[in-house]
């Protein structure tokens, strides 16, 4: 036992250094999404009649298992306060960024920790 022990801790020293092994931290929390290859032109989505204190959101290509995975497009619960951004693919130098959607609160077009937990289910 006493073997087991003094190997693992000899390899956590050992990887530490190199960044073998990453803890999660602030910065981490919403990780971003690069692919090489640009994201297929957005699908024509049938959209249903408005619903009161309801927002469409569009459908989106996410990536998934190193491919495009077609999500269709839903109506989500209104927030009121805030806007709803979709989520979206930009292109930074050849390689694609995906950044999520979500509720955006203090009107800079990125939801994020000014915008008070604004993804929060439990949240009135």
């Amino acid at each position: 036992m006493k073997k087991l022990t003094l190997s693992l801790a000899t390899c956590a020293a050992v990887l530490l250094p190199l960044g073998a092994i990453t803890l999660p931290t602030a910065a981490q929390a919403q990780p971003s999404i690069f692919i090489q290859t640009a994201p297929p032109p957005p699908r024509a989505e049938r959209v249903p009649p408005p619903r009161r204190g309801y927002v469409w959101a569009p459908g989106h290509y996410e990536a998934r298992g190193g491919r495009y995975v077609w999500v269709r497009g839903e109506y989500v619960r209104a927030r009121p306060g805030y806007a709803y951004r979709a989520p979206q693919w930009q292109d930074r130098g050849g390689r694609w960024e995906y950044r999520r959607g979500g509720w955006d609160r203090d009107g800079d077009g990125v939801p994020n920790r000014a915008d008070r937990r604004p993804n929060n289910p439990y949240r009135n």
